[in-house]
């Protein structure tokens, strides 16, 4: 178990060599007369039959070494997996095994044995023991054994005491059984927003990370607060709109999970334009990781789509400085939904580097190219683009080479000037215009892979 901390010297016997009395059998009681005053701390125990009955859950022979009368308030011992480097007098230092502190009811607590935490508590172990920083309820919750942390509660187990990290159960609660761990903390009196002692997190910045849609909403149901910050101000809604992929296969289903974090915060009440200390926003944090339907949400919010960041970033500059995962994502779709809600354009001298990022994907040069009255690239421009893109994208980028610094059509002159008749109101106004579908989609800069 975590901690290493080793056990005071006046705690270390070894349980065999205890003097025996008849009532007290192998282990003893802490209050056998023969042993002159009660115990108050826990005795070390280094007895393998009973370490190996414990951590396979034998409850038989765990009844014969616990009878009637005998005690379970004990100390287990065992060694960390690696070793570590510890120091010694005279500034010597050297590789050892630390030793750490669990006890039994940590070990069938951990390992989800149902009855054998019955058969313990019934011989006195103590439920909020913490040997090694955590309780035997942080440990039932981190395994998911909902069974064990009813047994444990009921005992008397504390759901609001934090472990050596600063964390509380309800931090913890992972696997098969976190909603039904949860639940039961919360009925036994957990503190729904109770925050980790040095990140400040709530149990809802903790679902959001975790993409736990089911979590989050069990917890705003308890009364979650929405908007709590943590020590950097987050907001579980920012921390949901930086939930990431780690490969182009998650993508999809990386963004629908998001999507539905951030629709259930949002109806409980979340502020879709709070900000961090560094002043990164939903919608920046949201376009960065190409998010595209989160940032179509945040946008119909009322979302500023030129708020910047502290480091001067606006979100269209967020999602054309994301990562090669995006692509995976459609970062077309989130440029297109930021340009028709007002995003300030990309300026045209810094366009060439757009191109040489995102040549690879040609609706994302496509839709910024139609906020232009005028292609301005210049001459080397072609040279930016892969040879294999090009080949494999010859239509579009053969349209957008030819149009280079040359007027463009009627037709999208035409369009350009009443985008920017309506700027600030397109989303608003469109709709209400009496306009065939086709036409308002072109109005709204929909993907046609060529330029005109």
């Amino acid at each position: 178990m975590s901690g290493g901390r080793s056990a005071p010297a006046h705690r270390r016997h070894h349980l065999g060599s205890l003097p025996s009395a008849p009532t007290c059998q192998i282990w003893g009681s802490q209050s056998c007369p023969s042993w002159g005053t009660p115990l108050s701390s826990p005795l070390l125990c280094r007895d393998m039959a009973l370490q190996n009955a414990l951590y396979t859950g034998d409850l038989a022979k765990l009844q014969d070494l616990f009878p009637p009368y005998s005690t379970a308030n004990l100390l287990l011992e065992s060694r960390a997996a690696e070793p570590r480097w510890s120091s010694h007098q005279r500034g010597l230092w050297s590789l050892t095994y630390e030793e750490e502190l669990t006890t039994p009811l940590h070990v069938a607590a951990s390992r989800g044995h149902t009855e054998v935490l019955r058969l313990l508590l019934r011989r006195r172990a103590r439920p909020n023991s913490a040997p090694g920083g955590r309780t035997a309820l942080h440990e039932a919750c981190a395994a998911g054994h909902a069974a064990c942390v009813h047994v444990l509660l009921v005992a008397g187990a504390d759901p609001n005491i934090p472990d050596q990290d600063g964390k509380r159960p309800l931090h913890l609660c992972r696997g098969a059984g976190t909603l039904e761990c949860v639940e039961l903390l919360l009925k036994f009196g957990a503190t729904v927003d109770s925050q980790t002692e040095d990140e400040e997190e709530t149990p809802l910045h903790i679902a959001a990370r975790l993409g736990h849609v089911e979590l989050a909403d069990l917890l705003l149901r308890w009364g979650a607060c929405p908007n709590a910050q943590n020590a950097e101000g987050w907001t579980p809604l920012l921390v949901a709109c930086d939930w990431r992929c780690q490969s182009s296969e998650e993508a999809e289903a990386t963004t629908a999970r998001c999507l539905q974090l951030c629709r259930l915060l949002l109806a409980a009440g979340a502020d879709a334009d709070a900000a961090n200390r560094d002043k990164q926003r939903p919608l920046h944090l949201a376009c960065r990781r190409g998010h595209s339907s989160v940032v179509e949400l945040l946008l119909s919010c009322g979302v500023s789509a030129n708020t910047m960041d502290y480091g001067g970033h606006t979100a269209l500059h967020c999602a054309l400085q994301g990562p090669a995962t995006a692509l995976a994502q459609s970062p077309e779709h989130v440029v297109r939904a930021l340009l028709n809600h007002g995003a300030v354009r990309v300026w045209p001298g810094a366009l060439p580097k757009v191109l040489e990022r995102w040549s690879s994907s040609p609706r994302t040069i496509e839709v910024l190219m139609n906020t232009y009255s005028v292609v301005q690239l210049p001459e080397e421009a072609m040279g930016l683009v892969p040879p294999n893109v090009l080949q494999r994208h010859q239509r579009f980028y053969s349209s957008l080479f030819a149009l280079a610094r040359q007027p463009r059509s009627l037709q999208h002159l035409s369009r350009c000037a009443l985008r920017a008749h309506l700027e600030g109101c397109l989303p608003r106004a469109l709709p209400q215009l009496p306009l065939p579908p086709r036409l308002r989609r072109y109005l709204q800069l929909d993907f046609e892979d060529v330029l005109y």
